[in-house]
């Protein structure tokens, strides 16, 4: 992998976890506990929505975002994996 493509990986890389860690922080400060009486006014499951996202809804929304930086991870490796191929491939017919 080329220099500029590492560094364009490693940047994505980067912006995938910065947007993950702020989405978790919405949901679980934000939601759990900014925000928890203005959600307490809609009932989820007999719970007040704020009480439900504090003691439940923030594991689940942490879980989905594990899986979702799996799949994620998988797309930008085999990006990144491609075009490090085309790149070896380019090289490899140039020394022929």
């Amino acid at each position: 992998m080329s220099d500029s493509s590492a560094h364009s990986y490693w940047k994505a890389n980067i912006r995938l976890v910065l947007s993950l860690l702020f989405v978790w922080f919405f949901i679980s400060f934000g939601c759990g506990i900014l925000f928890v009486d203005a959600l307490d006014t809609v009932r989820f499951g007999g719970f007040k929505l704020g009480f439900w996202i504090a003691q439940q809804g923030s594991i689940f929304v942490f879980v989905a975002l594990i899986l979702f930086y799996i799949r994620a991870m998988d797309k930008l490796d085999a990006k990144y994996t491609l075009e490090s191929s085309d790149e070896s491939d380019a090289a490899s017919q140039e020394n022929s």
